[in-house]
């Protein structure tokens, strides 16, 4: 029989139940209240600087820009990169969803980043 990769891997399994428990703590909603606080704010003034993008949007703790051409993902990564930033560029969109223990100053940092990116892409 085949499976997935991580198919019951003890380490896996252990990530995935303590990833459940913090949760269940209910603490994620206030960090996704927080990461869409800071990603709009971040994003807000993308859109007029940049003519290259056609919309910028957040829903909960992912941001987007979306381009009016598909984005040049090696260049996009790159930028992302060089600012420490991993984002996923793909067709006409630059988006992030960061994980939700960002801190202000981390998501600041990633905003910048998806503005270097658009800027290369």
């Amino acid at each position: 029989m085949h499976g997935p990769t991580f198919m019951a891997n003890p380490l896996a399994c252990a990530v995935a139940s303590a990833n459940l428990d913090l949760l269940g703590t209910g603490r994620w909603r206030g960090q996704v209240n927080a990461i869409s606080d800071g990603l709009t704010s971040g994003l807000a003034g993308l859109r007029a600087t940049i003519p290259e993008s056609r919309t910028c949007a957040v829903i909960g703790a992912v941001g987007v820009v979306q381009l009016d051409h598909p984005v040049d993902v090696p260049r996009a990564t790159t930028a992302g990169l060089d600012r420490g930033v991993w984002l996923r560029p793909f067709r006409d969109l630059v988006y992030t969803m960061p994980p939700y223990l960002c801190t202000d100053d981390d998501i600041a940092t990633i905003t910048a980043a998806m503005a270097a990116a658009v800027e290369a892409g």
